[in-house]
């Protein structure tokens, strides 16, 4: 795998010289320049050869040197709502952690799903969406959620290997990951979207709009069709479930009364998300004043510790870098000059708006491939103005279609946290194959028509 990266990252590195070096037609040396670190940093951030916040500290490195940007630009993703709303997840995970509500919550659930391996299935996808409207971290609702189906699975009589043991740890990977890119600051892609979004072009997505054009098709619909392909390719019988060990959390000293306080708060601060288009607050603001709330001094959950601990100052580095990007791309001209190149290439044209929806789709699915997930708004969100412009679609329109395509996942190595979800199964990543490539085929002929008929009825097309 290393070596396969190294040869990808080789080549993207001798195409980002050639294009520095020789100064392709339409581009100016300065617009040549950023293109070649912009393509050398997406290639850091997809291959994985090094840490991703090391690749975006070698992005602002090479900018600012040569003074190809200046620092407020480069920078300037520090200052976006997305950056405060990933960190108000890390302190939400942590609180769910320390309390063991997350456990809890499985374990009241645990004797309803063992009745069937049909029903186990969808059970814990099921709950793994559910978890995507409380814990706004996938590897969060993974770790909360994997050691209930693997206690579930042994249970069962499930063997290491066996279908039965790996459809359980596909449920609990892909229900914790797929359905929630279409819950607003449940997933990092989503949160880089609306912070580019707003960063770039002024424009503030809604968390109860996001929501209803999107989940459901992109949220039920794909979990429907995740259950079943899922059961078609690991099929397993059940057997007579033995008892059921409670698997203990990190830090179970929370108790029932700061179980339920937390919850209250939870379901507070979801009820306000999902109002945010009547008191106008940016969702990452209420995460903000969540996490403070729950990092005071003897209200609190959260102590110092703890915080420190589930701070990752690595994903928040990242963040910056790929909202950065955006600001980046957009201020040198480098979007106009790729929105140009994609719409001379694609078949877009007002009036033709399924092939529209379906190009558009398209396109941030295979940015997606050369890209990391939170990459796909890096790279589109700048052209967002000049493709609206030559499909007719609204610009909010041609931003929202970038959730079909980072939420369509053909490989595994594109979503790590489906790969931290089976690593901590302890059942091998690539099973994760035979269900991605058939959900992204089902996506492409079922789910993006449905979901083209779904914003037609809606009015966003």
């Amino acid at each position: 795998m290393k070596h396969g990266a190294q040869i990808q990252f080789g080549v993207i590195l001798a195409a980002a010289a050639a294009i520095a070096l020789t100064v392709p037609a339409g581009l100016d040396r300065h617009q040549a320049h950023t293109l070649a670190i912009v393509l050398v940093t997406l290639g850091l951030w997809s291959t994985g050869l090094v840490p991703a916040f090391l690749g975006t500290l070698i992005f602002f490195t090479l900018l600012l040197i040569p003074g190809l940007a200046s620092p407020e630009l480069v920078f300037s993703g520090f200052t976006a709502p997305a950056i405060w709303l990933v960190m108000s997840g890390f302190v939400l995970v942590a609180a769910i952690r320390v309390t063991g509500l997350g456990t809890r919550l499985g374990n009241a659930a645990a004797p309803h799903l063992s009745r069937s391996y049909p029903g186990l299935i969808a059970g814990l996808v099921a709950m793994g969406a559910a978890l995507g409207f409380l814990m706004p971290s996938s590897v969060g609702r993974s770790m909360a959620l994997v050691p209930i189906g693997m206690a579930l699975a042994e249970a069962l009589g499930f063997e290491r290997g066996s279908n039965g043991r790996t459809g359980v740890a596909l449920a609990v990977a892909f229900g914790c990951n797929i359905p929630s890119f279409a819950i607003l600051p449940a997933n990092l892609p989503n949160m880089v979207l609306s912070g580019a979004a707003a960063h770039l072009h002024g424009i503030s997505i809604g968390y109860t709009d996001y929501l209803v054009l999107h989940y459901p098709v992109l949220g039920i619909l794909k979990s429907v069709a995740i259950v079943a392909l899922i059961l078609r390719a690991y099929p397993a019988r059940t057997g007579a479930p033995a008892a059921v060990a409670a698997p203990a959390p990190e830090d179970a000293g929370g108790g029932t009364r700061q179980q339920l306080w937390l919850l209250g708060l939870l379901f507070v601060t979801l009820a306000l998300w999902a109002t945010d288009r009547f008191h106008g607050i940016n969702p990452a603001w209420i995460g903000l004043a969540a996490a403070v709330i729950l990092l005071l001094p003897r209200v609190g959950l959260v102590s110092p510790e703890a915080f420190r601990s589930a701070i990752d100052f690595g994903t928040l580095l990242l963040v910056a870098g790929v909202l950065g990007l955006g600001a980046v791309v957009s201020a040198s001209g480098l979007g106009e000059r790729l929105a140009e190149l994609v719409t001379s290439v694609l078949p877009l044209a007002p009036g033709r708006d399924f092939a529209n929806f379906l190009s558009l789709s398209a396109l941030a699915t295979l940015t997606a491939l050369i890209s990391t997930m939170p990459g796909v708004p890096a790279v589109l969100t700048p052209l967002a103005p000049d493709l609206a412009a030559a499909t007719g679609f609204s610009v909010e329109a041609v931003l929202m279609t970038q959730v079909i395509g980072f939420s369509t996942v053909i490989f595994p190595y594109q979503v790590a946290p489906l790969i931290v979800a089976m690593g901590l199964a302890g059942e091998p990543v690539r099973a994760l194959l035979r269900v991605t490539l058939a959900l992204a085929l089902l996506t492409f002929v079922l789910l993006v028509p449905l979901d083209f008929l779904w914003w037609k009825l809606l009015g966003w097309i």
